[in-house]
């Protein structure tokens, strides 16, 4: 018998630990946070367990919740209360993020990331301003210049207010150069830019669209958002978010991308996110309430994957229930 190569010599308890080859800590974990204009209470969010919605009012506690965890920074969304069809809310002086970021980060310590797009702001539910036929004409829908100017004053916007970096989610062609002047030109060249460099349009966002209520009100994202079969065409968008400026680069969803992380990683020396997004939540909440899976151990094992493919921040709903066991 070969007794040259056993590799379970290394898979004992005493020696698992010291020969493991990706670990997970706290210090990974972004939590996303949802702030809410129209809530005077928490409301639960009925398709990610766990969630819920919370009143400017009440963010500070919610963000000293997440940091009682160990996790160390949040992603803001907002919930307006009122939407038009340019979502000029989202650069409001007094707009739902602009109002929590500047208390949460006056009376806590967290890294204040603030998501910059328009869906949750405009009356139709897309990521920017629509042509004007684009209700009829399903070839026809944001106008990306345009667009642009509205993500850079909505970036701004969130800067003045203490934002630590703005994440540009909308996959508009050209949205970090125009936020990375926006901001340079405003005095604000130390925030850094994380981009939604390659963001797929998916079927896993579907809870994170009843969160935020940001869901198209006809049509859909495809025509600015990534075709999921198209690995090289990521590789295209990454590399022009890079030479415009960004700083972070990120991946969404992440289970089913963890290919497309992998390349990012191996392509270049940015910090890069993966996006564990509401439905890869809800998929494993929903397993676990039928008693098919264990969900603490899916849930770690999922970041883990997510964590060994190259990313080195993770978005994710389970953030807190996993820092806490961590």
């Amino acid at each position: 018998m070969d007794m040259t190569r056993r590799p379970r010599r290394l898979r004992t308890d005493g020696v698992r630990p010291l020969v493991r080859e990706t670990e997970l800590s706290a210090s990974d974990l972004i939590a996303p946070v949802f702030v809410d204009a129209t809530a005077d209470e928490r409301v639960p969010i009925e398709t990610m367990p766990g969630h819920e919605r919370v009143p400017v009012g009440d963010a500070v506690s919610r963000v000293e919740e997440v940091l009682e965890t160990g996790v160390e920074a949040v992603m803001v969304f907002g919930i307006p209360e009122s939407k038009d069809e340019r979502g000029s809310r989202a650069w409001a002086e007094d707009g739902v993020v602009q109002r929590a970021v500047r208390d949460v980060t006056a009376e806590t310590d967290a890294y204040v990331i603030t998501d910059v797009c328009l869906c949750e702001y405009t009356s139709h539910g897309h990521c920017g301003v629509l042509e004007e036929t684009a209700e009829t004409d399903p070839d026809l829908t944001v106008r990306n210049d345009e667009t642009l100017e509205l993500l850079s004053k909505t970036a701004v916007s969130h800067a003045r207010a203490g934002a630590d970096m703005v994440a540009p989610s909308s996959m508009t062609d050209g949205m970090v150069g125009a936020i990375r002047e926006a901001l340079d030109d405003e005095g604000h060249s130390e925030i850094p830019v994380m981009s939604y460099a390659a963001k797929f349009e998916s079927a896993f966002y579907g809870p994170f669209r009843d969160a935020a209520d940001g869901a198209p009100a006809f049509g859909d994202r495809r025509h600015y958002q990534m075709d999921p079969a198209n690995a090289r065409e990521a590789r295209r968008e990454v590399a022009l978010d890079v030479e415009e400026g960004a700083d972070v680069l990120m991946v969404k969803p992440a289970l089913p991308y963890l290919d497309v992380v992998r390349q990012v990683r191996e392509d270049y020396d940015h910090p890069v996110a993966a996006y564990n997004v509401s439905g890869e939540y809800a998929m494993l909440h929903a397993a676990a309430e039928k008693g098919w899976l264990n969900l603490e151990e899916v849930a770690a094992e999922s970041l883990l994957s997510i964590k060994r493919a190259g990313a080195d921040l993770i978005l994710t709903y389970f953030a807190e229930d996993v820092a806490d066991r961590l």
